[in-house]
């Protein structure tokens, strides 16, 4: 296949799904980015110096949409893209990304995101991080994303973040800076299986009085999986901060739940929770009793517990 086949089967499924809609958008694939798109408040450029762009969204912004997918689909594909997004003050945009993997060799294929979000004051920022792998070959699919985020006064960041199916290896970096009265909201949904390993690192730092911080994990481990969860929230003036880890633990797999709370200041509020558990007994059997198997009882559980 072309490499213009691929990008007009790429953007044919776009439009089919309605993912890009209205908006800005940049399609990466094995490594090379094919096409990108402005709108009216948003502008993109190709970085110069290295691998990624740069998306400028100016403070006219909107309800806008900005969509940067990835693809990966050749086996021992090394992928490393460096993706900064400035955020004008009072603008408002949902930034949607996400890495597709499909693996059918005997080489690991990897993608590694470093993505940095410049939020000015009164700006309101949701961004969507999916991941996915899929093939039937022997070669890993590794995905390692860094998300670093600058929140300057009064902004307002929403990070929701997927990885239900498929990927091998993952090493998430978070690490988010707060100026006074910014707010943050982290939803983070991950499921492992078989001998996959994830590990998720996040770091507040809550620098401006008045800053605050709710951030929510739910994962599920199956198989012989193993997950890391290391939140960290530091309050360096008056704030407040909410850190919840719950997590399904299945067959010989091994969560590990290690959340951190720092104050460092006479008025800052923060509150951690962790809860490590297998699947309710009496919830499987009432769903028996309607006539599922174990199998699709699991299966309801685990998907209301993710959403």
């Amino acid at each position: 296949m072309t490499l213009d086949q691929i990008t007009e089967k790429i953007l044919k499924q776009i439009d089919e799904s309605g993912f890009k809609q209205e908006g800005a958008f940049s399609l990466r694939h094995n490594g090379t980015t094919l096409c990108h798109g402005d709108s009216e408040h948003v502008k993109i450029k190709k970085k110069e110096d290295r691998s990624g762009i740069d998306v400028y969204i100016d403070g006219n912004t909107k309800g806008e949409q900005v969509h940067i997918p990835v693809v990966v689909d050749s086996s021992g594909i090394s992928d490393i893209v460096y993706n900064d997004f400035f955020i004008a003050e009072g603008a408002e945009v949902t930034i949607a990304a996400g890495c597709g993997i499909h693996n059918s060799g005997c080489n690991e294929s990897r993608h590694d995101g470093i993505h940095s979000f410049h939020v000015a004051r009164g700006a309101n920022v949701r961004y969507e991080e999916k991941h996915y792998g899929e093939g039937t070959g022997i070669g890993a699919k590794v995905l390692n994303p860094v998300t670093n985020i600058y929140m300057e006064e009064d902004s307002v960041f929403t990070l929701d973040t997927a990885q239900i199916k498929g990927v091998d290896s993952t090493r998430r970096e978070t690490n988010i800076t707060m100026e006074k009265g910014a707010k943050l909201y982290v939803i983070e949904k991950l499921m492992t299986h078989d001998n996959q390993t994830a590990v998720s690192n996040m770091e507040v730092q809550m620098n401006g009085e008045g800053s605050s911080a709710q951030i929510v994990s739910r994962s599920v481990a199956k198989g012989s999986s193993k997950q890391i969860f290391h939140p960290k929230a530091v309050g360096n003036a008056g704030c407040h901060a909410h850190v919840q880890c719950d997590s399904i633990i299945m067959d010989h797999a091994e969560v590990s739940s290690i959340p951190e709370i720092n104050a460092r200041h006479l008025d800052a509020a923060i509150i951690h929770e962790a809860a490590i558990g297998r699947i309710n007994d009496e919830q499987l059997v009432k769903l028996r009793t309607m006539g599922m198997t174990e199998e699709e009882a699991e299966s309801v559980i685990i998907d209301n517990f993710l959403n």
